[in-house]
């Protein structure tokens, strides 16, 4: 026997690198199901470039196809059906998508619509062979009728009582962005993300992107980081910020520089996206002209990137918070909106405890800064508590308010995916998780709209909404209060209100008295009197609002709490 049987190659003999012309063109082909996960957006640049002047009818099974590349295929016509979680537009704050609105105006495109749980379900049954997965999210909303080909109830055969399943999703081709492969293709992906890896796991071909190509002793010393084995993936392309305009985070791998989302391209493309002609000349301009991925870096600029890297940077958090101290502490007179977001922290401090939680999930804008402000001051006062979203148990970190901000996800004490965050945390067990939400629109039982207005608007989707709605002990929601979202019955269920105890509005608060809501709490900001905001706030309702007998009057916010609020959302993307 030959001892160098045993001998580590620090290279893998296997070789699946190819450039990504070759890799795209081998492996998509018309009518496939594409599982993209957001940060692949080198991938889908040159799908679009391939398949411009074609008429693909993909399915494309996207968490959040916000990002510019997605979005041109839809506007392109080059995808039939759109299978996703939310499709609205993150920056510079949560608004409806204006391809979105259009495809969906025109119905050029079938929209399947999944909680951020569910979604990540059917891939994990797609990936272990099993028909269907157990769920505790969709059950009460109208999407369980509007995916009844692939969501039911059935009797659990141990307990007796419904539960819900969801159908496996198989994607044909999987395109994924990484920061690291061999050449055999043992993937290591950012360490946060709701897709993860279960896409790759349940398609019949994977696609990786990379921003380098590494020796498999790298791998090796790295195994832990592995998301994707090399026997899954087909292809291996070296596409470096191939993620951008979105982020890549770096934990754990302080090898590799992060890089920051670049909101300002963003938003250049939804201002394009306004209109079809202004898109398709930032099409030809971002994606078709630059005929390589090498090109579009060259267009990008190396001033661009390295800006990018260095806001991703963990010291970038201190730096950016010494401009915005200063500013943050002058005196100035608070707004209605500030007054709310400091009284729904206060009152969230109070259903915390009262409830005996442990952590608070809280998405992006008024219900993330009031969380946040009740996370600082519960935790100066010694209690146990860990923000969730941005990973387990994160400090949220001044001048963005953005949840997924590069600041926060540094700050992480646990950084994973949909199972851990809106699964285990959210609904597991130990129920110990106060769900903070949002709506567009809202009525008298709780029950709230986050997806669809009319036949001609469609405003997002579940998101993890749904799954919080359903899995949470108890659900607070913080919106802002007009008659046409305040409703006596909501147009569409995204989330079913039976957890909501509060809503917080910018006038006042509203607790559910066992069925109905019912006025608590006004917020007398500019000199009214409290029968003067009850009037208000009931004419802010489209049902006959009930107010209690022990109505209150919450108190003004104090110059360190406008301070702190305001150092958290220096810009005023939701204060002002």
């Amino acid at each position: 026997m030959k001892i160098d049987v045993f001998h580590l190659e620090p290279f893998e003999k296997i070789n699946k690198v190819v450039d990504l012309k070759t890799a795209i063109a081998t492996y998509v082909q018309e009518g496939m199901s594409l599982f993209i996960t957001r940060s692949a957006e080198a991938a889908v640049s040159e799908i679009i470039r391939q398949f411009w002047e074609r008429r693909s009818a993909f399915t494309l099974m996207m968490g959040l196809p916000g990002g510019a590349q997605a979005m041109a295929l839809i506007h392109r016509g080059l995808a039939k059906k759109l299978i996703f979680t939310t499709c609205a537009d993150l920056y510079p704050s949560p608004s409806p998508n204006p391809i979105i609105q259009r495809a969906y105006r025109h119905k050029t495109v079938e929209f399947e619509n999944w909680s951020v749980l569910t979604f990540t379900q059917a891939l994990m049954a797609g990936a272990l062979n099993l028909p269907f997965m157990p769920t505790l999210s969709i059950s009460g909303s109208e999407m369980a009728e509007e995916n009844k080909h692939a969501f039911t109830e059935i009797n659990d055969p141990f307990e007796g009582q419904k539960i819900g399943v969801v159908k496996r999703m198989n994607p044909d081709v999987a395109l994924y962005h990484g920061w690291a492969a061999d050449a055999a293709g043992n993937t290591i992906l950012a360490p946060y993300g709701d897709d993860r890896e279960w896409g790759a796991k349940a398609s019949s071909k994977v696609v990786v992107t990379v921003e380098r190509i590494v020796s498999t002793e790298f791998i090796r010393e790295h195994s832990n980081l592995v998301k994707i084995p090399a026997y899954m993936v087909d292809a291996v392309c070296l596409a470096p910020f191939g993620a951008h305009p979105r982020a890549m985070n770096n934990r754990g791998l302080p090898e590799f520089d992060a890089y920051d989302v670049d909101v300002p391209f963003l938003q250049e493309f939804r201002e394009a996206g306004k209109k079809e002609e202004t898109l398709d000349q930032w099409i030809k301009e971002w994606v078709l002209d630059c005929d390589s991925h090498e090109k579009r870096l060259i267009k990008l600029g190396a001033e661009r990137i390295y800006r990018l890297k260095g806001k991703a940077a963990k010291e970038n958090w201190p730096i950016r918070f010494i401009q915005v101290k200063e500013q943050a502490a002058k005196p100035k007179a608070y707004n209605e909106t500030e007054f709310a977001i400091v009284a729904a922290s206060k009152k969230i401090q109070d259903i915390f405890i009262q409830g005996g939680f442990k952590a608070i999930f809280a998405g992006i804008g008024l219900g993330g800064l009031a969380s946040w402000l009740a996370y600082y001051d519960l935790k100066e006062k010694g209690r146990e508590i860990y923000m969730v979203g941005a990973g387990i148990g994160f400090d949220p970190r001044p001048a963005d308010p953005l949840m997924s901000s590069s600041g926060n996800i540094a700050t992480s004490r646990m950084l994973t995916d949909a199972v851990d965050i809106h699964g285990v945390c959210i609904g597991g067990i130990r129920k110990a998780c106060l769900g903070i939400l949002g709506a567009a629109q809202i009525d008298k039982s709780g029950n709230i709209n986050s997806s669809k207005v009319s036949a001609t608007t469609y405003i997002g989707g579940a998101g993890g909404g749904n799954d919080i709605a359903n899995g949470a002990a108890e659900v607070v929601v913080i919106t802002k209060q007009k008659k046409d979202r305040f409703l006596d019955q909501v147009t569409y269920v995204t989330c079913a209100g039976a957890k909501v105890s509060t809503v917080i509005s910018h006038l006042g608060i509203l607790e559910k008295n066992v069925t109905e809501l019912e006025l608590t709490t006004v917020f007398a900001v500019d000199g009214s009197t409290e029968e003067q905001m009850i009037q208000k706030i009931k004419d802010h309702c489209s049902w006959d609002l009930k107010v209690s007998d022990k109505i209150q009057k919450a108190s003004e916010p104090t110059e360190n709490e406008l301070a702190l609020l305001r150092s958290l959302d220096p810009e005023g993307v939701f204060i002002s």
